[in-house]
């Protein structure tokens, strides 16, 4: 009887650790996107600008540097590249962490949690064969 105690506080502390890793992911992935999001409007900027010889001032820290527009372009695409692999590597391991959650609540596993997207050449073969039925 003494025991019973010091198991649901053990079990409360374990589900509330899992949960606030889920949590911590999920922050991490929307502050992530928020990122992508201004970086994908500083790309809309820079190609909305008509003369590509011109510079663009970027800043870094707490300093701005005249650079060339296709260096800055270059840039952010690659910072991009970097944000999109980090927030799916995250989005798996949260997948992870969600499960190992409700397997501590008891709870089943959610039902099409783990479904990937399709890659862009899996959806022209799909158009192919949906375009041949027609």
């Amino acid at each position: 009887m003494a025991g019973e105690p010091a198991f649901v506080l053990r079990y409360l502390a374990e589900v509330e650790e899992l949960a606030e890793e889920v949590l911590a992911g999920r922050r991490q992935i929307v502050d992530l996107d928020l990122k992508r999001n201004q970086n994908r409007e500083a790309l809309r900027a820079l190609h909305k600008d008509s003369d590509p010889s011109d510079k663009a001032m970027v800043c870094f820290g707490n300093m701005f540097i005249q650079l060339p527009k296709s260096k800055t372009k270059e840039m952010i695409q690659k910072d991009q590249e970097h944000l999109d692999e980090e927030i799916n590597q995250l989005r798996k391991e949260l997948r992870v962490k969600v499960n190992r959650l409700f397997e501590a609540q008891g709870k089943p596993e959610l039902k099409g949690f783990n479904l990937n997207s399709m890659t862009h050449e899996e959806m022209r073969v799909i158009n192919q064969i949906l375009e041949g039925r027609n």
